[in-house]
């Protein structure tokens, strides 16, 4: 085994057990947290490797990146999840390779992933991005215009939402962190009284390499890691 092949192992047996251990810490024994990992800073020996070590569940933040590695590792069982921005005028070129889109953040960009998995015959799943955090730069959905849509999100015949997603503030560390996840963890509580039958809000994805433990004690059964399970093996 190769020194590489022997880190990215080790990392990744470290992030399980962390990811064990905050299930614990938020009473949800008995609960599967799907590890999501990015691999926006490696290539393909690095994503093999992680396939070797079971991680079947990959994320790319820009779609061009997603299309030129889905295509290189074609020959592998990967599930591609989006979890960066999404341009409408990217959609048909991006909807072949992925199982999850993440970073749903508008309502013409539902209508455009629908026009298209129509096309192919598809039901696509996707998860609604929420700006909890409440910074300007950052891309989703306000808290408050979710409850106002989900009637007609229903009607979409083509896609599946599965349940909502965000991103912590960049400023303020764990505690603000915690409180942006807990923000998204109650919105789809409250949502869930309401909600259409056509829609489900199980799916929280929240938290990265650095404050992944808290969203897990925080609700999360979506985690979206990279950098940690590289440390120590990329430069």
């Amino acid at each position: 085994m190769s020194n590489l092949t022997a880190k990215i192992a080790e990392n990744i047996a470290l992030v399980h057990e962390r990811i064990k251990a905050a299930v614990m810490r938020s009473g949800r024994q008995g609960e599967e947290i799907k590890l999501v990992a990015v691999t926006k800073y490696v290539g393909a020996e690095e994503i093999r490797l992680l396939i070797q070590a079971g991680c079947l569940d990959l994320g790319e933040s820009r779609p061009q990146q997603l299309w030129q590695k889905a295509e290189e590792l074609s020959d592998l069982p990967i599930r591609w999840h989006l979890v960066g921005h999404l341009q409408r005028n990217k959609v048909n070129r991006t909807l072949p390779f992925v199982s999850m889109i993440h970073s749903v953040d508008s309502l013409r960009l539902i209508k455009a992933i629908d026009e298209a998995a129509a096309k192919v015959s598809r039901r696509m799943m996707i998860l609604l991005e929420v700006n909890t955090s409440g910074e300007p730069a950052k891309n989703g959905f306000q808290p408050d215009e979710v409850d106002l849509l989900l009637s007609e999100l229903a009607t979409f015949q083509h896609v599946e939402i599965r349940g909502l997603m965000c991103m912590a503030s960049l400023e303020g560390g764990l505690d603000v962190a915690r409180r942006d996840f807990a923000a998204l963890r109650n919105l789809r509580d409250r949502l869930k009284v309401n909600c259409p039958p056509e829609i489900h809000l199980d799916e929280l994805s929240m938290g990265m390499s650095g404050d992944y433990e808290v969203a897990i004690e925080e609700g999360a059964t979506i985690v979206r890691v990279g950098t940690a399970l590289f440390e120590g093996a990329v430069g």
